[in-house]
């Protein structure tokens, strides 16, 4: 086979350069999937009661980024949706991120804004030197909102107390003196109209883009004529784990369908203190489906299964480094992604990389 570029991943960033070279540079690209389809872990589907769900976890855009928006309009009309999330605290559902509303909820208050930030600056914990996450979370918010909000939430998710996470984990509580309950502010937001693998599909439209599933590309990229690979999959397991195999926080899905129309008051629920699982998610709430039974996704934090939050501690990001000198050394490779980069990224992130690796790639 002949192509002069291959990329490894049909995630949305292996996505976003493939349509650049199909329809900018008119050049054939191949890609490479491991899995069975494309979109990565934005993928949606219709489960067996024909409700649409996100299958690797609920996903929403949201981005300041103009140009980034614009280029994704080409794929998608919009759901118009704000996300909104309620945790489940002392027995009640208070809206996070925290807010005059979240304050004014939890301690049956009636403050006004500049009562809050009063509020707040008698609960912090004087700290000297700040270490880790404990310290940053005591000294902006102190023991209460920590223990409620950030202390157990962060061992089921992480795996371990805050107090053993590097500082940059925690490194700023966003405080809303304002009433805005909304999780997200960017200036766009909402959810594709017909889901985000019909997305994707459009993004590959062009006969330029060939696709191969159920593949590992170590299996047949020797047997492919290219001049420049753009990888998107694991980078330690691009250099064969060389260095040992880096460490990822995973999360084991449980879903749910029930005979009725509404399981919950918004679309995502968390639950910091209480259950083994760290949040719900009713997904006709995000999608807009009408439908008389609705499915709930249930998140359960995990280790040794899909790699999907890079570990937040100094052992791994050095072990990354090391990798990463290897990848500045490698010609005529691209390491683009998530796991290519061992670092998270929102999905106008993805993009924004994207464009932007693309538009070096065209000057070279």
């Amino acid at each position: 086979m002949n192509f002069k570029y291959v990329i490894v991943g049909a995630g949305l960033a292996g996505i976003t350069m493939a349509e650049r070279i199909a329809n900018v540079m008119d050049e054939k690209v191949l890609i490479i999937e491991k899995r069975n389809h494309i979109a990565g872990n934005i993928y949606d589907s219709y489960n067996n009661d024909g409700i649409m769900i996100h299958n690797y976890g609920p996903h929403t855009f949201h981005t300041n980024f103009k140009h980034v928006f614009d280029y994704i309009c080409q794929f998608t009309e919009w759901n118009d949706y704000q996300h909104r999330v309620l945790s489940y605290v002392d027995g009640n559902f208070v809206p996070l991120p925290i807010s005059l509303e979240t304050i004014n909820q939890l301690y049956n208050l009636k403050l006004s804004q500049a009562e809050m930030e009063d509020f707040i600056e008698s609960k912090k914990v004087v700290k000297e030197n700040i270490e880790n996450s404990e310290d940053v979370v005591l000294s902006q918010a102190g023991q209460d909102i920590y223990d409620k909000f950030f202390k157990y939430f962060t061992i089921k998710q992480w795996g371990v107390s805050p107090k053993e996470l590097d500082k940059t984990v925690i490194s700023r509580i966003p405080f809303r003196t304002n009433r805005d309950t909304r999780y997200f502010t960017d200036k766009y937001q909402g959810n594709p109209k017909h889901g985000y693998t019909k997305m994707c599909e459009n993004m590959l439209r062009s006969k330029k883009i060939k696709i191969l599933l159920n593949t590992d590309y170590k299996e047949i990229i020797s047997d492919i004529k290219y001049d420049v690979l753009i990888y998107t999959g694991p980078i330690d397991y691009y250099f064969d784990y060389e260095f040992g195999e880096l460490l990822y926080r995973s999360i084991d899905f449980k879903f749910e369908t029930y005979d009725m129309n509404s399981y919950q008051p918004t679309a995502s629920t968390r639950y910091p203190k209480d259950y083994d699982y760290t949040r719900i998610t009713e997904f006709k709430k995000m999608t807009g489906q009408k439908h008389q039974k609705t499915t709930i996704l249930k998140e359960y934090p995990c280790f040794g299964k899909e790699p999907y939050y890079p570990y937040p501690t100094s052992e791994w990001k050095n072990m990354y480094e090391k990798y990463k000198a290897k990848a500045d050394l490698e010609k005529n490779t691209i390491f683009l992604g998530r796991l290519a980069e061992y670092k998270y990224y929102d999905m106008d992130d993805v993009i924004a990389k994207a464009l932007e690796c693309f538009e070096k790639l065209k000057e070279d």
